[in-house]
């Protein structure tokens, strides 16, 4: 079997949402001591990306879509022993809110960026999904927040972003927190649009950019 197969494997065991063919994949991956982090970026992400696509063309509904989600993440459960051990053990890098839109209830994107940030050291705090504009800015003041992220998978959510943005200029604390904001249809023109800080298309990215925003507030 090759390197293109398994990530093949990982794609099709999200996409037939089977958790089972989803651990076997993973299992496969780490059998051929290849990077965790790949394999979600070239398998597991690909999958759910499908699935999200069907999603919002009407081919497949909410259900396929949450079992496509414990297929992700049975493949997950796998990959994230690996991905622990080779993270780097550092001090705290900085402090991240992060959740899931109003009216969105996606979060496997969110879960990974979330995994990955605490494996390079940063304190989450993970306000889970449909998660109101006050919330955010709430606990970000409540934690003394570095970050505030925010992830939303349906175009009709996307608004929400843009409206917590706007909380924080109207509180007058906008310049205290980084803003990231990704999600499927979210694009960097969209960061643009609404004045985040960063969007990236990649969990990995995502964290490395991170990092760059706090170290930038020092």
């Amino acid at each position: 079997m090759n390197t293109e197969q398994i990530f093949e494997n990982l794609k099709n065991a999200i996409i037939q949402q089977n958790e089972d063919m989803a651990k076997k994949a993973a299992h496969e991956l780490l059998e051929y001591e290849l990077d965790p982090l790949i394999g979600i970026e070239k398998g597991l992400s690909p999958g759910m990306d499908a699935i999200g696509d069907k999603f919002n063309t009407g081919e497949c509904f909410l259900p396929e879509l949450i079992q496509a989600g414990d297929a992700f993440n049975a493949a997950i459960s796998v990959l994230e022993p690996e991905i622990a051990r080779r993270g780097d053990k550092q001090d705290r890098v900085g402090v991240v809110v992060m959740g899931t839109v109003k009216g969105d209830i996606h979060k496997i994107g969110k879960d990974i960026f979330i995994m990955l940030l605490k494996t390079r050291g940063f304190e989450v705090h993970d306000l889970g999904e449909d998660v109101s504009m006050s919330s955010f800015v709430n606990k970000a003041e409540e934690v003394n927040a570095d970050i505030i992220g925010m992830s939303s998978l349906l175009t009709t959510t996307m608004p929400a972003q843009r409206e917590v943005i706007d909380l924080l200029k109207e509180k007058g604390i906008r310049d205290k927190y980084a803003v990231m904001v990704g999600g499927g249809p979210v694009n960097q023109k969209w960061a643009d649009e609404i004045g985040a800080d960063a969007y990236s298309e990649t969990a990995e990215e995502a964290v490395r950019m991170a990092a760059e925003l706090v170290s930038a507030k020092k």
